[in-house]
């Protein structure tokens, strides 16, 4: 961790992930007292609609889904209470089973924002949506996260990385503080085709749990992989999920943390990285294309993904 050893630490923004029920009711607390315990504060991204992640499994057809799901051993990660969720029934809604959980996070004084309505639904098909239809899927979150919180929320992640031209004009009505949709580079404000610009997007830096382990490291060396990817200087944004970090990997999730405490890493909230005033954010556009380590397409901050593709 040789970039980390620094006299005046540097700031990581702190991204969770909650996808599914069961990373709303195990995960979520026992994330909570691991940050408490060090003293640190994330940006929660709350799935809040039906848990159909279940229905994942069809994707089992898929190559490369299947590929990914071996790679990371989905079943003892995950658990197959999350891998079988909604694929014969209809998923319960999160939302009214976890807003106590939900409440605590906010009441802790973590950022809290919207991750999906529905979030199997928004990484298989938002591709294919109209703005119209992302825009219906984005109220239906935001306004029962709203009435969980009991205040307007403020900031997005959508699900999946899946952000295109449509998800930012979508997105345009609700007067988001920050959106954190693609992956990229640095903090930039989309350019929409009507020439106006968007909220500001603060990209996602740095490679999650997911895509990497049994690719570029084992699980046993994964803490030392993503710490030598922490670097001052520039934009970092580190993604944990829920399901992982605060379950399987929790004990290794409280490791990273104390290293970080303890060797020149700050982690803070995404909202805290956003510049005082808003001219000094560059202006880019949204593009899309594939990730390594992740099925299908995400979003991409265009110029980071030129850069990546040379």
């Amino acid at each position: 961790m040789a970039s980390a050893t620094r006299d005046v630490p540097f700031p990581v923004g702190l991204r969770i992930d909650i996808d599914t029920l069961r990373g709303a009711c195990s995960g979520v607390p026992r994330l909570l007292e691991i940050l408490a315990r060090h003293g640190v504060h994330a940006s929660c991204f709350f799935s809040v609609g039906p848990d159909n992640m279940g229905r994942n499994l069809w994707r089992l057809a898929n190559p490369a889904f299947l590929a990914k799901m071996r790679r990371t051993s989905a079943a003892s990660l995950y658990g197959w209470d999350i891998l079988l969720r909604g694929t014969f029934w209809p998923g319960p809604e999160i939302g009214r089973r976890t807003a106590p959980l939900i409440r605590a996070a906010a009441e802790a004084g973590h950022e809290i924002g919207l991750h999906a309505w529905d979030h199997y639904a928004w990484q298989r098909r938002a591709g294919d949506w109209s703005i119209a239809k992302q825009r219906e899927q984005l109220r239906l979150g935001l306004t029962r996260l709203a009435d969980i919180v009991g205040r307007r929320v403020d900031c997005c992640a959508v699900a999946g990385w899946r952000c295109n031209e449509r998800t930012i004009e979508a997105e345009r009505e609700f007067g988001f503080r920050y959106c954190s949709d693609c992956r990229g580079a640095c903090i930039f404000r989309p350019l929409l085709a009507d020439g106006t610009l968007a909220a500001p997007q603060i990209p996602v830096t740095l490679p999650t749990y997911d895509e990497v382990v049994n690719r570029e490291t084992d699980a046993e060396g994964y803490n030392d992989f993503i710490l030598s990817r922490m670097r001052g200087g520039r934009l970092n944004v580190y993604t944990v999920h829920a399901e992982v970090e605060g379950i399987a990997l929790a004990d290794a999730f409280d490791r990273l943390l104390e290293r970080c405490v303890h060797g020149g890493v700050r982690f803070v909230p995404l909202g805290q990285l956003l510049p005082a005033g808003p001219s000094t954010v560059p202006v880019d556009t949204i593009a899309t294309g594939a990730l390594p380590g992740r099925e299908g397409w995400v979003g991409w901050q265009a110029t980071a993904l030129a850069s990546a593709l040379r």
